[in-house]
């Protein structure tokens, strides 16, 4: 009999992250059970004990777990791990806890050096005059402006994101420092770069970016207080999480115009129509669209198949992200509901 998976992605889908020949693949390799949107519990309690694998984030408690005899795998294609399952159980039965997320840090580092290019030389602020008819010409339109050659960069978080974005920045400069409390000083070091406190960040680099997963010891940890420390003209660009940063503090502090920031990640999405921070110049908004392409979502499935036919094989898989077990209880990831 071919091996059972659950289908349960949402908010993906499979059409979404399965190109039409991959899914056909799939569906001659596996028997797909899709689950309900209602009733979830019922749902699992019948036929988790058939599934080896779950490709989805579903609440799965050591009750549900215990009868999951034939799993060997839950793929996370929301692409955060949450709160919402017992990983000790996974671990000790050798069950692996996997995300998708690596599709997404090419995009963000793409979109990160996009947005930074157009911070540090206004050109989404020179096309907006140009359409308005308002547009200045030459030394006067530079005001402000900068080159990201040979600038020191900072970077929060030394994850999937960074080391996408990393060899897009050398190019520019080799001042990069980087703040991660989980990676070793001599990692760091060995790629060319300084290991630096994050008071030591903001009160010397020209450009910040925070590329930090969220966990219980750093939500809010970029507030007024790291925030004030920023040198004049310099950038910030919010690519990860939002409950990195006190949104509050940082209002408050671009509101006074001498620092400049983008932003594609925000509190509540999508953000109130009146939201002041929707009035501050200085700052260049992204509606949480850095990793959203559909070559992501394609490269998503295959990554998922890939590692599918890996763990059939009883070997390792090589390419989503694996759960750790001294982290992934320690991350605060909130779920998502807009691809």
């Amino acid at each position: 009999m071919k091996p059972v998976i659950i289908s349960d992605p949402y908010p993906r889908s499979l059409s979404l992250i399965f190109t039409k020949q991959k899914l056909q693949i799939l569906k001659r390799s596996f028997v797909i059970i899709t689950a309900p949107e209602k009733n979830k519990r019922g749902f699992y309690e019948k036929n988790i004990s058939k599934a080896t694998f779950i490709m989805g984030q579903p609440d799965l408690d050591n009750k549900l777990l215990n009868k999951a005899k034939k799993l060997k795998a839950v793929f996370n294609v929301e692409s955060n791990f949450m709160d919402n399952m017992d990983y000790d159980f996974c671990f000790q039965k050798g069950i692996h806890v996997l995300a998708t997320s690596p599709v997404f840090s090419k995009p963000v580092a793409e979109l990160a050096l996009g947005l930074t290019l157009s911070l540090i030389r206004n050109i989404h602020g020179s096309h907006q005059k140009f359409l308005e008819s308002t547009e200045v010409y030459g030394l006067e339109s530079n005001d402000n402006s900068f080159l990201l050659t040979n600038k020191k960069i900072g970077i929060i978080g030394l994850g999937d994101l960074s080391k996408s974005l990393i060899p897009l920045l050398k190019p520019f400069s080799d001042k990069i420092s980087v703040y991660d409390p989980w990676v070793p000083n001599k990692i760091i070091s060995d790629q060319g770069m300084e290991s630096i406190s994050l008071n030591k960040m903001f009160g010397s680099c020209d450009v910040i970016y925070v590329l930090a997963a969220i966990t219980k010891n750093n939500q809010s940890i970029i507030d007024k207080k790291l925030l004030n420390k920023l040198k004049k003209n310099s950038s910030l660009i919010l690519m990860s999480r939002a409950a990195v940063m006190n949104f509050k503090d940082f209002y408050l502090r671009a509101k006074k115009g001498d620092i400049f920031a983008a932003l594609d990640v925000f509190p509540t999405e999508p953000v109130n129509k009146n939201d002041p921070i929707r009035k501050l110049k200085n700052v260049l908004f992204s509606a949480h669209r850095a990793g959203a392409l559909n070559g992501a979502f394609t490269e998503m499935g295959d990554i998922v198949y890939e590692d599918m036919m890996l763990i059939m094989k009883n070997l390792p898989p090589r390419l989503c992200k694996r759960a750790e077990r001294e982290t992934v209880g320690l991350l605060r990831s909130k779920p998502i509901s807009i691809n």
